[in-house]
């Protein structure tokens, strides 16, 4: 097993495990690899060595809080996604059935145009674009 040091083109560092080089190389080609954070597939492999632990090494210098603000963002977005129903393209629809007391009072999420969330805002219907990344899409292992 191969463990791989991979960066998207926002910066977002993670590992990727794959059978071989050739394997990450064969799955990267079919646009399979994603950020972990943000969903996108122009992943690039970062150069790495064995870690050895020598005294007085020092760990990579990485900007104070990037890995505890990206955490805390997964676990916002987690925390979103399990306290609200999916309607799916039938966003737009819902938030309208629910704003005029047609349907039942409820947090949704679902996907619309920006021309139909900028309708429902000037209808006085709050709406908030939420980019979810596409790990939060599938069920977790």
């Amino acid at each position: 097993m191969k463990v791989l040091d991979l960066q998207c083109p926002h910066d977002h560092r993670f590992e990727g495990w794959f059978a071989s080089t050739d394997d990450f190389e064969s799955q990267q080609s079919r646009k399979l690899v994603q950020c972990p954070i943000c969903g996108a597939n122009e992943v690039s492999r970062l150069p790495s060595a064995p870690r050895l632990n020598l005294s007085g090494a020092a760990e990579p210098k990485v900007p104070a809080g990037v890995h505890e603000m990206q955490a805390q963002m997964m676990r916002t977005l987690r925390e979103v996604l399990e306290k609200t129903e999916n309607v799916g393209d039938r966003f737009a629809e819902e938030a309208r059935r629910i704003h005029y007391n047609e349907a039942p009072a409820r947090n949704i999420r679902g996907v619309t145009t920006p021309e139909d969330a900028r309708a429902l805002v000037e209808e006085g219907i709050e709406v908030m674009p939420l980019p979810v990344p596409a790990a939060l899409k599938e069920p977790l292992q």
